[in-house]
């Protein structure tokens, strides 16, 4: 049989998962995705927590420890996301040494209600680096206005960071920005730059499901004939603009320095129309130096079914602007959509958080009884994080 994933590989894409859970790791099956199905890196964020913790058993030993120590509910929580990130860290060691320390990736978030303040999110990114205290770790942190500064502050400390929550251009632009300003800072504080690393996560396709909601709105038969296509032409337009910076004289200094590129990271690539094709965010969006971030279902999916028909971006470019002038014509305000996208993005984490915290809250109290810890909590959570998809 035809190793689609190896292909998919090949042409340049990584393959990384989005989720992590202690049953995936004690039970051997993140290893097994390295192995086998060419895994070479993990995403995490809250809700993806929130499902994790929702399965107490694997968690009861710590937060009976944790109860029986009296920590509040904000330091149980990192306890146990931090330890599931170091583990992660070292199962996937052999994908960061052997690709020179690009692949090999685990992400932690920080905070999401520090999104809008860059002070404490910097603090909580080292705290958070010195916690895991492993080279392959990725610091999450969002894309907001505050988050640029943090971003570039972050990187100057020599911490590698996941930029999260990107959905519009002129955003991607100033992440991009605040990479080379946060390298730049680091080369003078004497970091080793080949040792930092970074990707930026540009969200695909809640794109669609925003967009796709405001054609239906509209109703016109060219207006429901452009469903489906804004997310990948956003993508395919935010490549182009990674290839313009990462082939500028600014960049090839950091480059001879020993600096690896920020590589665009495709994120929420699920699904979400039931009538678009299950893998149409991994075959449309193949182009060399990039990473994609799949739900296990979407991995598995790819390894049947998906078609690597080679780069499928740089050729699109003309194509994609068309999609958006299309757009604009029937009154699709994309400005807008990408605004609705990042406000919407940092709520749904921050709901998943607060979720997070009221569950292993009702855990520690069901420890400290010694009535183990069901964290039913967050029980209604477990189908969402799937759903919300996102590095």
């Amino acid at each position: 049989m035809t190793d689609k994933l190896n292909e998919l590989t090949a042409a340049g894409v990584a393959v990384w998962l989005d989720d992590l859970s202690r049953v995936r790791l004690s039970s051997g099956g993140l290893d097994q995705l390295r192995r086998e199905k060419h895994v070479a890196g993990v995403t995490t964020n809250p809700t993806i927590f929130a499902k994790a913790l929702s399965d107490a058993d694997e968690y009861n030993w710590q937060l009976r420890d944790l109860a029986t120590r009296g920590v509040d509910v904000e330091e149980a929580v990192r306890m146990l996301t931090t330890y599931d990130v170091r583990w992660a860290c070292d199962v996937m060691r052999p994908s960061y040494d052997g690709s020179d320390g690009v692949d090999g990736r685990v992400s932690i978030e920080v905070d999401p209600r520090s999104a809008h303040d860059a002070d404490k999110t910097v603090a909580e990114a080292k705290a958070l680096w010195w916690l895991v205290d492993r080279p392959n770790l990725f610091i999450k942190i969002p894309a907001t206005e505050e988050g640029l500064s943090a971003i570039t502050d972050t990187l100057a400390e020599g911490i590698s960071v996941n930029v999260t929550l990107i959905f519009g251009l002129d955003r991607y632009s100033a992440v991009m920005e605040a990479f080379l300003a946060g390298l730049e800072q680091a080369k003078a504080n004497g970091h080793d730059l080949s040792k930092i690393g970074s990707v930026a996560s540009f969200f695909v396709s809640r794109v669609d499901s925003e967009v796709d909601k405001r054609l239906e709105k509209v109703g016109s038969d060219q207006a429901k004939a452009l469903k489906g296509k804004a997310a990948v032409a956003n993508a395919q337009l935010a490549y182009e603009r990674y290839t313009e910076v990462f082939s500028s004289d600014r960049w090839k200094a950091l480059a001879a320095a020993g600096a690896h590129p920020q590589r665009p990271l495709w994120a929420s690539t699920s699904t979400k129309n039931p009538d678009y094709r299950d893998v149409i965010y991994v075959e449309e969006l193949i182009a060399a130096g990039t990473v994609n971030t799949m739900p296990e279902s979407v991995i598995h999916a790819y390894a049947d079914h998906g078609e690597t028909r080679g780069d499928t971006v740089t050729g699109a470019y003309d194509a994609a602007r068309k999609v958006f002038a299309d757009l604009e014509s029937v009154g699709v305000d994309m400005a807008d959509v990408i605004a609705t996208l990042e406000r919407e993005g940092v709520e749904k984490f921050e709901a998943s958080w607060q979720e997070l915290l009221d569950g292993v809250s009702k855990s520690l109290k069901a420890a400290a009884k010694g009535k183990g810890a069901p964290n039913k909590a967050a029980k209604g959570n477990a189908q969402a994080a799937e759903k919300a998809g996102g590095a």
